[in-house]
């Protein structure tokens, strides 16, 4: 339901009673695309195109220069493949990024996001897919983009979400408990018993 749930800030689909609001705005009263406008989205399932790095980049704001797409590249930690390239740039990547890795392709997905400058960002399962050494680059540049924007991050590993602001327990499609990560834990409910049963299990990012 966590998916579900955040689909319905974009409207992918619409609520069905009640309302979202976006600085005090409902969403339903704005255009599609304004309200995406100001909406950028990272997720496991990256989409990219059998064309270039510079143009799979410039998805994210159609009118960007090159000097911006670059920029968002070196914020994203593209760079340090993208410049070991022949081609750099100018390189095609095949059938849904297929000659890159999945952290490569993720950092692409990344510079999207930085170059889109939106107020909210949606992070969905972001770095699930990753091996621990992948992982630690992608979240390195997933910080960077969080900064001063808002952000909702929907996340099994508990090490990506356990300094957010706000963490909302979800079960069965209902949210159980909510509140900051040493409050859940020292409640001793869902959020606790998931904490202790796979934090041992998971790499750090840092």
């Amino acid at each position: 339901g966590k998916s579900s749930l955040v689909s319905l800030i974009p409207r992918i689909f619409d609520v069905t009673g009640g309302r979202i609001t976006f600085d005090g705005v409902d969403i339903r009263e704005a255009s599609l695309a304004d309200l995406r406008s100001q909406i950028a989205v990272v997720t496991q399932d990256i989409f990219l195109f059998n064309d270039t790095i510079e143009e799979n980049i410039r998805c994210g704001r159609l009118g960007a220069s090159r000097e911006e797409i670059r920029e968002a590249a070196r914020k994203a930690h593209c760079l340090e493949f993208i410049d070991t390239l022949p081609e750099g740039f100018a390189t095609y990547i095949g059938d849904r990024g297929q000659k890159l890795s999945g952290g490569e392709r993720q950092r692409l997905s990344i510079a999207r996001a930085f170059l889109r400058e939106s107020a909210l960002l949606i992070l969905d399962e972001a770095t699930s897919s990753l091996d621990s050494t992948s992982e630690r680059v992608v979240q390195l540049a997933l910080d960077e983009l969080m900064q001063n924007r808002t952000t909702l991050v929907i996340a099994h590993r508990l090490s990506t979400i356990r300094h957010a602001d706000e963490i909302l327990v979800l079960k069965d499609g209902v949210v159980v408990e909510q509140g900051k990560h040493d409050s859940l834990l020292s409640r001793g409910g869902e959020y606790s018993r998931f904490f202790h049963t796979h934090i041992e299990h998971e790499t750090p990012t840092a």
